[in-house]
């Protein structure tokens, strides 16, 4: 292996999205100016995973197995770890808030204090299986002062916090982690793929203007709202593509695999849209007739599924009390949103602006054209958050180095001197001069005591 391999080795994070119709497997790293920089890209069809849920552990292992040494070849490199997406019908969020009673009010409240009121909401009592997944600041309360976004440095006694608080079950978790160590790579983190989308195609001008995110995947619909630059709301709709795909199967008695040709070749989310209503021919099975179906009939089928999926939509930015402070509008990001005349359903059905999420504004001069898709948004956000972890990582490291190097060095410093200088001292000559002649005096005394002649009165 050469030095090239090596270096790229050791500083590339890599993104793994495990998907309904897809798994996919990206390599990168920050270039000079900031910018994602990616190396290595690998993607191959998904059977395993059903709306987003591993049900199959043997395919889901292949699979990953494959975009994984796809993205390998590519980058030159060996992966050992990768930053891992979730998602799933399972998803569920909820508000809580908490509370803290800090001992000192002249203290500054540090990121300590923050970081023990994330740790008391792991331990909310939550149902049988599930697990918390992400704690995300909204507010802070400092001593009765509201709507603080960051309380670090100032002082009080009282600090309180809502949280957004999102949960899934533990064996849907434990099963993406089976699924990766089965094939010899470790998880480093774990991240919920409408929080990785999100990252990825929302700039952060429009988080802070609010606006609703939609990701429409092969098996579930991801909503993320963001409303000054917070995650607000998240909720997870179980239709996708899939869906549709199912739709015109039956609706046009094709099989599956025409059903997608049909959607993705000539198939329109808005059916007034289509003047042309060219005939398309369907061959029959097994030297059967030929079927017929007009394109407008096919953009019927679909626009009528996609009008559910956005029924859902406005109903959870309703649920989430919103509705009227989203001045982004709703960016649609996701495989689902490749599909002809979208944004214009979207923006007729929920009356808000929409546009398409394509997620190429972090990415470095020179991007390789295949991942400017939005079929790609949840993969590259999944690699910007690892990226982001990585540092972290590496600066939590440097840290511990630093304080256990000073720790060293005290305990050095506080160590007593051994008295090697008093040892030498009783082993020089001069020393033993002065021991002998005060033997010396005292043989004089003792002999002139002797010889000294005997009192008087004693005779």
């Amino acid at each position: 292996m050469n030095d090239a391999i090596k270096h790229a080795s050791t500083d590339l994070v890599v993104a793994l999205d495990i998907g309904t119709t897809k798994v996919c497997a990206l390599a990168g790293r920050k270039n000079e100016h900031g910018k994602l920089e990616i190396i290595g890209v690998g993607k191959v069809d998904s059977v395993g995973v059903m709306r987003g849920v591993v049900t199959n552990i043997e395919k889901t292992v292949n699979a990953i197995y494959e975009a994984i040494s796809g993205a390998e070849r590519m980058s030159k490199s060996k992966f050992t770890r990768v930053h891992v997406g979730i998602a799933g019908q399972h998803i569920k969020s909820l508000q809580h808030r908490g509370i803290l009673t800090r001992d000192n009010d002249h203290t500054e409240i540090s990121q300590k204090d923050i970081q023990r009121l994330v740790n008391d909401m792991f331990k909310l009592v939550l149902p049988p299986g599930d697990k918390i997944l992400h704690v995300i600041p909204q507010e802070f309360t400092v001593d009765n002062e509201q709507g603080i976004v960051d309380p670090i440095g100032m002082s009080g006694v009282r600090l309180e916090a809502n949280f957004h608080i999102i949960t899934g079950q533990i064996s849907a978790t434990n099963n993406i982690h089976r699924c990766v160590e089965r094939t010899g790579l470790k998880v480093e983190s774990m991240t919920l793929e409408p929080i990785a989308s999100a990252h990825a195609v929302l700039s952060d001008e429009e988080k802070e203007a609010g606006i609703a995110l939609v990701d429409i995947g092969g098996g579930t619909t991801d909503i993320t709202i963001f409303y000054e630059g917070i995650i607000r709301h998240t909720a997870v709709i179980p239709f996708g593509g899939n869906v549709i795909t199912s739709d015109i199967k039956e609706g046009c008695a094709v099989m599956q695999h025409q059903a997608e040709q049909l959607k993705v070749k000539f198939g329109s989310a808005l059916s007034d849209e289509v003047f042309d209503n060219r005939i398309i021919t369907i061959p029959g099975i097994k030297g059967r007739d030929y079927k017929e179906i007009s394109e407008k009939n096919l953009s019927r089928i679909i626009q009528a599924r996609m009008e559910e999926i956005f029924d859902y939509v406005v109903w959870e930015i309703r649920r989430s009390g919103y509705e009227r402070k989203l001045i982004g509008g709703i960016v649609l990001t996701g495989g689902g949103a490749l599909m002809k005349d979208i944004e214009k359903l979207c923006e007729f059905h929920t009356g808000m602006s929409a546009r398409i999420g394509i997620p190429v504004e972090h990415l470095g001069h020179g991007y390789l054209e295949q991942v400017a898709s939005p079929i790609y948004s949840t993969a590259i956000g999944l690699l910007m958050n690892g990226i982001l972890h990585e540092s972290e990582r590496v600066s939590v490291e440097v840290q511990q180095a630093v304080e256990v190097k000073a720790k060293e060095q005290v305990v050095v410093e506080s160590k007593p001197q051994e008295p090697v200088l008093a040892v030498e001292e009783t082993s020089k000559p001069a020393n033993t001069a002065t021991g002998g002649k005060w033997l010396e005096s005292i043989f004089k005394k003792t002999k002139e005591w002797f010889e000294a002649e005997p009192d008087v009165d004693l005779k």
